[in-house]
């Protein structure tokens, strides 16, 4: 008998089977995000004239977090410590509009290893959406992609992988149906899924359709138009949520729901916390957020457990066995041992940071209304500046002594506030988030060693901060 050697073909072929076999059984993975819903606007949290129904009967079948806390106070570097699980500044997203760096290694690229198929739907907001840009969703590891450069109204101009599409509906309607068309194609192949649904709502202006502002007919204007905009939307999550019953894929689909920061000024409520959105006071960072996944959460759960979007990152990565080529510094933790009921409590603290710059503006009704009629003309336009610079590192290197502006420590339910002032000098507050969640009351005189020992970790933290941003942790690589 004559033993032949496997021919390339078949080993390739056996290679492709086994990635095939090993993906299947993973979850597939839908991260839904609101733009500028504050902890407080909720019903289950005690909103008293908001109709969130489909939110509400989410929160009392999976995983409801009490404590969980945008990475920042203000959107896209939210949105970065969702696809890195790092910190934004250490990657540079200071504020809103600026670009992810093209050197993180991202959720979406690193859950292609894994057998993953990616597509991202909505608000962006982490470069621009033009064909030319190097930080736009298919850079950043994102097979299909649908999406605007920043939050969007009814009826908007999209990005269809460079193309600008216009499309016609309530925007978070029009956000769920893109993603479920992809969705119902993805859930007939045998490779999972993760699929990124970032809404541009309840951002201002506020712009609900009549159905939603019909609630609150008895309400300001202006509160009709916010409170309609949040009851929309979770119009939109039911029916996102309703669609994976009957795909038959809602049992083994991660569905993780969190907004982006605290709440807004005047219409946001941010329940009983100090702050709003742009402050690192819990009222600026604290947000609703649910996480659904039937096959493992068997009943309902609610913690207090203080998690973070940046553990978004490297929970999904040990659920996927996935890993990253080049791994930077993660800020996060994985939640697993939390999604099984086996911890109670964070084993690492958090830090925050506001860095004092400007954010970027991003006009994308006129940016996107402009690429469509450039396209229309057989012409096209090439990205923002700061996109084209996206893959800069600081010349010269931020210093390791200077943390301008506000950032903040939370160990255990010890919160240390470090406040760099005009006047060069810094003054530090300390709250027991444990018996003073709304922190009112500096204990920081009376509890000096505690203090000081968390000013240590704050320092060192802020130190490693500044180290990634002038890219030390990017593998001898200025580009992927």
């Amino acid at each position: 008998m004559t033993i032949r050697r496997p021919t390339l073909v078949v080993m390739a072929l056996a290679v492709i089977f086994s990635n095939a076999v090993s993906a299947a059984g993973k979850p597939n993975i839908i991260l839904v995000m609101a733009d500028d819903q504050g902890w407080g606007d909720m019903a289950y949290n005690g909103h008293p004239l908001l109709k969130t129904p489909n939110f509400d009967k989410a929160a009392a079948t999976g995983l409801r977090f009490d404590r969980f806390y945008a990475a920042a106070p203000v959107c896209s570097p939210t949105r970065a410590s969702v696809l890195t699980g790092r910190h934004p500044n250490r990657s540079g997203v200071f504020k809103w509009g600026y670009p992810l760096r093209p050197q993180e290694s991202t959720l979406a690229e690193v859950l292609k290893t894994a057998g993953y198929r990616t597509a991202h739907f909505g608000k962006w907001h982490l470069g621009s959406v033009r064909r030319a840009s190097p930080a736009h969703p298919g850079r950043n590891g994102f097979d299909h992609w649908l999406s605007a450069p920043n939050f969007f109204d009814n009826n908007a101009v999209l990005s269809l992988k460079g193309k600008a599409v216009k499309t016609s509906g309530e925007s978070s309607i029009v956000t769920v149906d893109a993603a479920l068309e992809w969705i119902g194609h993805e859930s007939k192949r045998d490779t999972p899924f993760l699929a990124v649904v970032w809404f541009g709502s309840p951002h201002s202006p506020h712009r609900a359709v009549k159905r939603d502002r019909e609630p609150y007919a008895g309400q300001p204007v202006r509160n009709q138009h916010f409170l309609g905009e949040v009851t929309g939307m979770d119009r939109a999550f039911g029916k996102l949520r309703d669609a994976l019953g009957s795909l038959g894929i809602r049992d083994n689909t991660i569905l993780w729901y969190c907004s982006d920061n605290g709440a807004l000024p005047r219409v946001g409520s941010a329940g009983p916390f100090r702050g709003r959105k742009g402050k690192i006071y819990e009222g600026g960072l604290l947000v609703p957020a649910i996480l659904e996944w039937p096959a493992r959460i068997k009943s309902p759960r609610k913690t207090s457990v203080r998690c973070n979007t940046c553990d978004i990152y490297p929970t999904l990565l040990e659920i996927t066995g996935a890993t990253a080529k080049h791994q930077p510094v993660v800020d996060g933790v994985s939640l697993v041992g939390l999604i099984d009921g086996k911890t109670s409590k964070r084993m690492r603290p958090m830090g925050f940071w506001d860095y004092p710059v400007r954010g970027i503006s991003t006009p994308s009704a006129k940016w996107m209304g402009d690429l469509l009629v450039a396209q229309k003309n057989g012409d096209d336009l090439p990205p923002h500046v700061s996109s084209q610079k996206a893959a800069e590192l600081p010349s010269p290197r931020h210093g390791l002594d200077r943390f301008p502006g506000h950032s903040a420590w939370i160990d255990g339910h010890w919160k240390l506030h470090r406040i760099d002032g005009k006047n060069g000098k810094v003054r530090f507050e300390l709250y027991d988030l444990e018996s003073d969640p709304s922190e009112k009351t500096d204990v920081a005189a009376g509890h000096p060693e505690r203090a000081g020992q968390l000013k240590l970790g704050l320092n060192g933290w802020l130190k490693s901060v500044v180290g990634s941003y002038n890219g030390d942790d990017y593998a001898d690589e200025t580009t992927r």
